[in-house]
């Protein structure tokens, strides 16, 4: 009798099978590590490197498949299939648990309980005829896994000191290690500590371990995770919810221009850097040749509800939001910064861009415009909720981040999200430690069965409400003539790309050669870019453009582009020029009264208004000349 040929295995037994591959390898590189020396990390280092990247592509392979793809009907499919992605994925925190013990660090100590001892498991063969009690067998395995995964979670160390208020509770002090034992879905874990005694904790209250990223702002984001002497005194204080961390965007403002508008607005060079990649010329009509991005879209910051406000030690200098590029690993874009409008009578409410009788200045307007050409599938917008405070007690300056909200512009599919209002929940902790509570007094324990309850949670939770809109016609068509990715004020872009427009005509009209770098004698390509930065100095240009409104109308309606450049540079250095190199303006900071104050009057004022006039005065003083405030510098500018 003719032996009857084995049945071919489909896609999803297939990934199934790969999945028991890596889970044996990877018990026994956990066992691996614990008796590993230290002159011996390299080698297991890099084993771990490729799991990670193993596990990284079976997980893009088992996403695309789909039950059509199966040769045979399989039952259960969709929850298989997740089953298998949950076992994925709990094999990859693993792996990058086991990445951050190899890594190398200063102070080396071997810690046994970190790292428990893990039995191999015995190989199971399968049979050439799969049949579906084999399969079930294989399903029942897999939740196996993902069970006893999640119940041992290693060890935690309290980031402040916790006194239980109910029975089961577990009181710890600042500082003490605790074992894990469940991770709850509520928020509250059951913990032992040194002395055997076990109970519930706050999530919030624990320090997590954090993946090895290779994105480039890496250094600065764990540098701001781990630096938790600040907030931890604080916390202890009771002055700041534990969810609160020092604000990482602001951290990468501070490290130079990088992350800021002004050099992204900076033509960018193409590969041979012979020719720009985002600056180019119409032969035609003589513009700026517009370019379409991925992501064209404007949004309104309407307002954030139940965050909640520090306590009385700290005085609380501003409030704002953040927001950027992002892909869940690294800041693709320039950080735009939106002060909140804030009502004492309303502290856990911020809103955004208050009615005025005068013209609304930047930083308080909430219309902003995003636009952007990353390709990345997790491509999204990250918005930071922060304060700019100082201690009472000290007189201590500092950053804060109350929460996060990120929003994924793109569906499974790859298709853009609908362009409609938004409601973001704010996650404390940063978008790198997962979605942690701000607040763990508002994590109530166990699972709200009733509808009424699930709404009166919901109402409490901390929320961002943004609304996407697309943008008008003559909007898109300026959002095109600017760089492929840039975020910024929406009132401002029909004077970016009139900055554009007057750059291509420099570099690409009237320079002789393309390989020509001479310094081109420009003051407003010289220092308009250094204006973007001061929200302040846009809002004297954009009142001093209102008051020639008429005649820019004159010239829009007469489709006059070079008139229209010649107002922007007449009105530029006639109100903003004088004003960027006066000895009597202050220099910017951030969140300081007195000096907002005096550089409002020095903008606003009519008698205090310097002009070109003013400060070429020999009785009015100013900063010494440098040749850089008249010259546009190709070389320093134009990035990669």
């Amino acid at each position: 009798m003719r032996k009857m040929a084995p049945r071919k295995k489909g896609p999803l037994q297939t990934v199934q099978k790969e999945g028991d591959d890596i889970k044996r390898k990877v018990d026994a590189l956990t066992q691996d590590v614990t008796k590993l020396d230290i002159s011996d990390r390299t080698e297991t280092l890099r084993r771990c490197t490729d799991l990670q990247n193993t596990v990284a592509e079976t997980l893009k392979r088992l996403n695309k498949l789909t039950k059509a793809d199966e040769s045979a009907p399989i039952g259960n499919y969709d929850q298989r299939k997740r089953d298998e992605e949950e076992r994925l994925r709990i094999l990859q925190d693993r792996l990058k648990t086991l990445t951050l013990q190899l890594q190398p660090q200063e102070n080396e100590e071997e810690d046994d309980s970190q790292v428990g001892e893990v039995e191999e498991e015995e190989d199971v063969a399968e049979d050439d005829n799969v049949n579906d009690e084999d399969d079930d067998e294989a399903d029942h395995k897999v939740k196996e896994d993902v069970m006893s995964t999640t119940k041992g979670a290693g060890t935690y160390v309290a980031l402040s000191a916790f006194t239980g208020e109910e029975e089961g509770d577990l009181t710890i002090q600042k500082g003490a290690v605790l074992k894990i034992l469940q991770k709850n879905e509520d928020g509250w874990w059951l913990a032992q500590d040194s002395k055997g005694n076990k109970g519930l904790v706050p999530r919030n209250y624990l320090k997590m371990f954090f993946p090895i990223s290779t994105s480039s702002n890496w250094d600065t984001v764990r540098e701001a995770i781990t630096e938790i002497d600040a907030t931890d005194v604080l916390s202890a204080m009771g002055a700041i919810p534990p969810g609160f961390r020092p604000s990482t965007l602001s951290r990468l403002l501070e490290e130079g221009t990088s992350y800021r508008a002004s050099h992204y607005i900076q033509p960018k060079l193409g590969q041979s850097e012979l020719c720009f990649k985002d600056l180019q010329l119409d032969p035609d009509s003589g513009k700026v040749h517009a370019r379409l991005s991925r992501v064209c879209l404007t949004l309104t910051l309407w307002s954030c509800r139940m965050i909640p406000p520090p306590g009385v030690g700290l005085q609380v200098l501003s409030r704002h939001v953040r927001l950027c590029a992002f892909n869940g690993t690294e800041v693709l874009s320039n950080i735009h910064t939106v002060r909140v409008t804030y009502n004492p009578s309303s502290p856990k409410t911020w809103s955004f861009s208050p009615r005025m009788s005068s013209l609304l200045p930047c930083l308080l307007d909430g219309d902003c415009f995003f636009h952007c050409d990353s390709d990345s599938p997790d491509l999204g917008i990250l918005f930071e909720l922060g304060i700019t405070y100082i201690r009472n007690s000290t007189g201590e300056r500092g950053d804060l981040s109350c929460g996060w909200a990120f929003l994924k512009l793109f569906d499974e599919n790859g298709a853009l999200i609908p362009l409609r209002t938004q409601e973001l929940a704010v996650h404390g902790g940063t978008p790198y430690e997962g979605k942690a509570d701000i607040d763990a007094t508002s994590t109530k324990r166990g699972s709200s069965s009733g509808v009424l309850q699930q709404m009166l949670m919901s109402r409490k939770q901390p929320k961002l409400i943004v609304k996407l809109r697309s943008p008008n016609t003559r909007t898109r068509e300026q959002l095109n003539l600017l760089p492929d990715t840039i975020i910024g004020y929406l009132s401002t872009v029909r004077l970016l790309a009139l900055y554009r427009q007057l750059l291509a005509d420099a570099l690409l009209l009237e320079r002789v050669t393309m390989q020509n770098a001479d310094l081109i004698c420009s003051a407003v390509l010289a220092t308009f870019p250094e204006v973007l930065d001061h929200p302040d100095l846009m809002d004297a240009f954009k009142v001093s453009c209102w008051k020639v409104a008429y005649e820019c109308f004159l010239c829009v309606l007469q489709k006059d582009i070079t008139a229209l450049k010649k107002l922007f540079e007449n009105v530029y250095m006639s109100s903003v020029f004088p004003l960027l190199y006066s000895a009597e303006m202050p220099a910017p900071l951030w969140a300081d009264e007195s000096t907002e104050t005096q550089r409002a009057r020095l903008i606003y004022s009519p008698i205090h208004k310097i002009t070109m006039e003013t400060m070429l005065s020999p009785n009015h003083p100013h900063q010494a000349f440098d040749i850089s405030q008249v010259t546009y510098d190709l070389l320093n500018s134009a990035w990669h």
